[in-house]
Formats: structure tokens, C-alpha cells, sequence
């Protein structure tokens, strides 16, 4: 089977969020399409707890669903529907804001290193007014793999499959049929992991160098590759990456803050039921 081409590699950017949290924005923005059916993701990360201690006060969503995957920290989540969660280091939140959910997101510590990432996964539109849910799921709750060559897996989202061993992860979704790893290369180890013809892949390396091909990604970078064909990946050196992948939605994608909606008109109406106090 032919391979998936690379078709771009671009570096994160610096940036802030909530009430002042350092971040790196690594896709998000303007030409959402290309990573449909993802819109963002950011990573955070830093020993300095001026540049996280402000966190993100309440907020509102709607139409979409957030991932948190904290690598290092703690930090608790509220949200109107009463749900309050501690995520640890090593374990992931899973947030369907769907119709409309106002929470927050503050830091469980005064000092020490707070790192991490939040995805945001678009939904269909015929689920965009479903119900809310949240989830939090603790460290062990998620199935953490050491295949024979020392390369290590966890697999958050979607199937893994090993020869002819699935791996299921602690979360699975309809219609953008999502995958989400997070993937320990040794240095000189291969992978080739399979994933769905028509799936929309990104893989973002965090720490070391990946090789794809003839072309290299390094630390902070991320590549988009083609939906078809097959996929190596090695590392000279090491690395640790985060793999996305999931079935594009192809619907229009209207952005305003934190709604992402179908149309114009949607937005209106989500900043009026906030407004009205009628969101979630």
C-alpha cells in the first residue's frame, strides 16, 4: 500500500489563555478545515507558577467536546452541571460541551511543574445541542502498553493494534471516531500504527525527533499527513509524541471564542443564550 505523504510541518506559537496561562498553540485558528475534525490544541507547560497559578476561571463551550491530558500537576474542574474532578498527572479529562457548559479549570498547586495538553474535537452537527457530559479518568483507569522493543503506548482514544491485538482506550466516539496516543519512541525504534483509511492524521513530537519518511519533525513541531495510505515512523534519538487522528466531519466550521457552530446564525444564537443565561 502507498505510504501518506507529509503534507505540511509547522512549530506551535506562544501564546496565553484563560486569566494569563502561558501556552503553545500548536494548530488553532484561522483554516480550521485542515485538521478537521480537530480544532486546536495547545500545550502548556512550566515550573513557574506565575505563568499557570491564574488558570481558567468559569468559561462557556458549545459544540464540541475538550480533552485534557495532563503530563505533570493537578487541576480541579467545576462546571454548572455539579461535576467537580481532580485531574492528576497521567490522567485525562473528557468534556462534551455539546449544547453549553460553563466551568473552570484551576491549578491543584502553588509551586512545582504544571505540563499538559487540551485538544479540542469538533461534533456533528446533528449532536452540536445534545446533551453535556464530563469525565475524568484517573492515571491507571488507561491503558498503558510496553511493546517488546521498549517503545511505550497509552492509548487514550480509539484502537491500537499490535500484530493482531487490539487495544481498546477508555474512550470511544461516534462519527469522528477519534484516536488519541501518546507515544514513547526509544531511540532506533520503528512504529507503523494503523490507522483508518480516510482519517485525518496529526502527530505533534513534544520531547526528542521523529523521523517520517525522508523528513524530520523535531520538538514543538507538528506534521499533517494525508488521509490514505500507510505510515512509518522512527527516531534516532528518541522521542515522545502526541498521535491524533480522527474521521473528518466535512461540515462548516463557524468559530467565535469558545462556540464553534455551523453557520453565523448558530453563533448568534449561542452568544444570545449565554447572554439570556439560557447556554447551559
Amino acid at each position: 500500500m502507498s505510504q501518506r505523504e507529509v503534507l505540511s510541518i509547522t512549530t506551535g506559537q506562544p501564546t496565553s489563555d484563560g486569566a494569563g496561562v502561558s501556552l503553545t498553540r500548536v494548530f488553532g485558528g484561522a483554516g480550521p478545515e485542515r485538521f478537521d475534525p480537530f480544532l486546536m490544541l495547545d500545550e502548556f507547560g512550566s515550573n513557574n507558577p506565575d505563568e499557570y497559578i491564574a488558570g481558567f476561571p468559569p468559561h462557556p463551550h458549545r459544540g464540541f467536546e475538550t480533552i485534557t491530558y495532563m503530563l505533570e500537576g493537578h487541576m480541579r474542574h467545576e462546571d454548572h452541571m455539579g461535576n467537580v474532578g481532580l485531574l492528576e498527572s497521567g490522567g485525562v479529562q473528557w468534556m462534551t460541551a455539546a449544547r453549553g457548559v460553563i466551568h473552570s479549570e484551576m491549578p491543584e498547586q502553588q509551586q512545582g511543574t504544571m505540563r499538559g495538553f487540551q485538544l479540542w474535537l469538533n461534533l456533528p452537527s446533528h449532536a452540536k445541542l445534545g446533551d453535556p457530559a464530563y469525565r475524568d479518568f484517573a492515571p491507571a483507569e488507561i491503558p498503558q502498553l510496553t511493546l517488546p522493543d521498549g517503545m511505550q503506548a497509552k492509548v487514550i482514544a480509539g484502537i491500537l493494534k499490535v500484530g493482531e491485538v487490539e487495544h481498546h482506550g477508555i474512550v470511544q466516539r461516534p462519527d469522528t471516531e477519534p484516536y488519541l496516543f501518546d507515544l514513547h519512541l526509544l531511540a532506533g525504534n520503528t512504529f507503523s500504527p494503523q490507522i483508518p483509511d480516510g482519517h485525518r492524521l496529526l502527530l505533534y513530537v513534544y520531547e526528542g525527533a521523529l523521523h517520517i519518511g525522508d523528513q524530520e519533525v523535531g520538538k514543538g513541531q507538528l506534521a499533517r499527513l494525508s488521509d490514505h495510505g500507510d505510515v512509518q515512523l522512527r527516531s534516532e534519538l528518541g522521542a515522545r509524541l502526541m498521535l491524533l487522528a480522527g474521521r473528518p466531519l466535512s461540515e462548516p466550521i463557524v468559530q467565535y471564542g469558545p462556540f464553534v457552530m455551523n453557520s453565523r446564525e448558530e453563533i448568534e444564537q449561542a452568544l444570545r443564550d449565554f447572554r439570556d443565561g439560557k447556554l447551559a
